[in-house]
């Protein structure tokens, strides 16, 4: 049977340090259509780079808006469901976005639930197994340069 190459995808892990304690948080949301959690992605889009439909998607799925860095963090696989149910592959390069600023209003707001967890709790609720190592190596790099994450 024949496969085709994954269809490419960009996505945005938007982080953020608590003020207070300096602890590293993520963002998860639902994705509407199963409710598991995920980060924020999308397809690419005329015109723009893919760190910056990264942060886009950021900003029309869970109303954040920041610094997203130009080199990806790395990617993962997924098999995306389409409306007709047909599966296709998907490979996702994801992107670190440090949030400064949250939304009241956003485009695909009510449409999921967002919520700011720690690393490790995030690398337990998604699915995908090189998203879970890529958050948990992220978590590491942070941890191992938190004065050069807060600099930015």
């Amino acid at each position: 049977m024949f496969r085709r190459p994954p269809r490419q995808q960009y996505a945005a892990l938007c982080y953020r340090l608590k003020k207070k304690t300096g602890d590293l948080e993520v963002l998860l949301l639902t994705s509407r259509d199963t409710g598991r959690w995920v980060i924020p992605k999308g397809w690419p889009m005329p015109g723009k780079l893919s760190h910056e439909v990264a942060a886009r998607e950021a900003y029309e799925e869970a109303g954040v808006r920041g610094t997203v860095e130009t080199e990806p963090l790395g990617s993962f696989g997924y098999d995306k469901v389409l409306r007709d149910g047909i599966q296709v592959p998907c490979r996702v390069q994801v992107y670190a976005l440090a949030v400064n600023e949250l939304a009241k209003n956003f485009k695909e707001k009510g449409e999921r639930s967002l919520e700011w967890v720690s690393c490790e709790v995030a690398a337990e609720r998604v699915r995908e197994p090189e998203l879970r190592d890529l958050i948990v190596a992220f978590a590491r790099r942070v941890t191992a340069a938190p004065a050069a994450i807060q600099a930015k």
